[in-house]
């Protein structure tokens, strides 16, 4: 289990956007570039709803055939007491381990329910969610490789695991931030100077903008600027 950050922190992370987040996160180089968020395989269900943060609770589903025993996803309530030994606020992670994930659903309406009431902002899959209008209602967000119509045998068979959705690489606990760019796991050694990277950063890159959109514009002007920023940059 990760350590947790403070509520302000928490807080302060919600109010900025996902691709702010990866930019900060990059500027202190503790890992690849090339990874710790989700690709173009798993997508924003509804980006309207703000950023969401969280911590991450893990599961691993199948859909496509029938468990060895149980009904259905309800036969495990025993994930319920799991999902409530992980810090508030929390985000459910699910990888469908299916040979092509996503046949059927695992949250839907009812489901975002009851991880609502257990504390849960959200759920990030690798495969499909349903019951769109529903959901939406209620703000929980999700993340997604698809829509299904059905929850065919949708089942959990192991949880509080590392678990992979979107090639994102996920350990129980991980901090998590996600907006309608996508997730990506926050490195809790610097989640809380990132905040004050990130207004840094905003505040050089809307002047750089502004210089792109003024009348005075000139190439000459822009790379000395954009030099300048990128030094400074270097010596945070």
């Amino acid at each position: 289990m990760a350590l947790s950050v403070n509520k302000e922190l928490i807080q302060s992370l919600k109010r900025l956007d996902s691709c702010t987040v990866a930019n900060a996160i990059e500027t202190f180089d503790i890992r690849l570039r090339n990874i710790g968020f989700t690709n173009s395989s798993v997508h924003c269900i509804f980006d309207e709803l703000p950023p969401m943060v969280g911590y991450a609770v893990t599961a691993r589903v199948r859909t496509s055939e029938p468990p060895m025993e149980g009904a259905n996803y309800f036969y495990r309530t025993d994930w319920w007491n799991h999902i409530l030994k992980t810090p508030a606020p929390r985000i459910v992670v699910v990888e469908d381990t299916d040979a092509r994930p996503g046949l059927g659903a695992f949250v839907g309406e009812l489901h975002a329910s009851i991880l609502l009431a257990l504390g849960c902002v959200g759920v990030a899959t690798n495969g499909a969610v349903r019951d769109l209008p529903g959901v939406r209602a209620v703000g929980f967000q999700m993340f997604a490789g698809n829509v299904s119509v059905s929850h065919s045998y949708a089942h959990i068979y192991e949880f509080g695991h590392p678990v992979e959705v979107g090639r994102m690489k996920v350990q129980p606990g991980d901090l998590l931030h996600g907006d309608l760019h996508g997730v990506q796991t926050v490195p809790i050694e610097i989640a809380g100077k990132i905040p004050a990277v990130a207004e840094k950063m905003v505040s050089d890159e809307q002047q750089l903008i502004a210089m792109c959109r003024s009348k005075h514009f000139t190439v000459e002007g822009f790379r000395e600027a954009l030099n300048k920023a990128n030094k400074l940059r270097g010596a945070e």
